[in-house]
């Protein structure tokens, strides 16, 4: 069940205790070390040092492996979907089968508009116009919102998905959202993915079978051709290539 909630933790420690157990527990963890902790590990570690209603796991429903591998060791973790309006129909329907799949609370996370709100305001397709605006409204700013109530969140972010991402540690302080962000499937590729997705019986955006390996909003996400770079479908034609979550 997706519901729209605000976080469960009530007490929250300050920013100088969280900033350092992130930079406490990545050297832990050995980011990019020759012993560099599995993603079980990466999980385990959190779930030793922070309540299951103080973490969040951002989702985008391109597939539920992280929620899989959080719960594990969280269960009934808050999954945070950022519902932009604009999404696939083929995401809802995934964000809807990870609920009843998976031992995870969907949280909706809204931007302030509406989207014939949004146009009314700054014109039809402002992602055409000003895609950086657009996401920073749609998916920056709400995701910002939602993330106050916790202490830590994981995201699926991987690094040999784009330049951009190579340098992404296991676990890092957010200094913008002001809490610690775990990255566990930093070292994964695009195939342990769907190896975990396949073992576990995990749920998976039904588009990743018809050449979108990196799923956003339906006006700016093309598929892509085999072999070429898996993000190239998302802002095709633009410079733009990070929505800005984590930059």
């Amino acid at each position: 069940m997706s519901v729209s909630l605000a976080p469960r933790a009530t007490t929250l420690r300050s920013h100088e205790e969280l900033h350092a157990l992130a930079e406490a527990g990545d050297a832990e963890l050995g980011s990019f070390s020759d012993h560099e902790a599995s993603a079980a590990e990466v999980v385990a570690w959190v779930a030793r040092n922070f309540s299951t209603d103080a973490a969040a796991v951002a989702c985008s429903m391109a597939d539920a492996v992280l929620p899989h591998v959080v719960a594990a060791e969280l269960p009934g973790v808050d999954v945070l979907f950022l519902d932009t309006g604009y999404h696939f129909t083929e995401t809802y329907v995934t964000r809807d089968e990870v609920a009843r799949a998976l031992d995870v609370r969907i949280v909706d996370v809204l931007p302030e508009q509406t989207v014939a709100q949004q146009d009314a305001e700054f014109g039809v397709q402002l992602f055409a116009r000003d895609p950086g605006l657009c996401c920073a409204r749609r998916k920056v700013a709400p995701l910002q919102g939602a993330l106050g109530g916790y202490e830590v969140w994981f995201t699926g972010v991987r690094r040999e998905e784009a330049p951009t991402r190579t340098n992404t540690p296991l676990v890092q302080w957010d200094e913008r959202n002001g809490l610690v962000k775990v990255n566990p499937l930093a070292a994964w590729t695009f195939d342990d993915l769907l190896d975990h997705a396949g073992a576990h019986q995990v749920p998976v955006n039904l588009l990743m079978s018809h050449g979108y390996p990196s799923i956003g909003c339906e006006p700016c996400t093309k598929p892509v051709a085999a072999g070429e770079d898996p993000r190239s479908g998302r802002w095709a034609g633009l410079a733009k290539t990070e929505c800005g979550l984590h930059l």
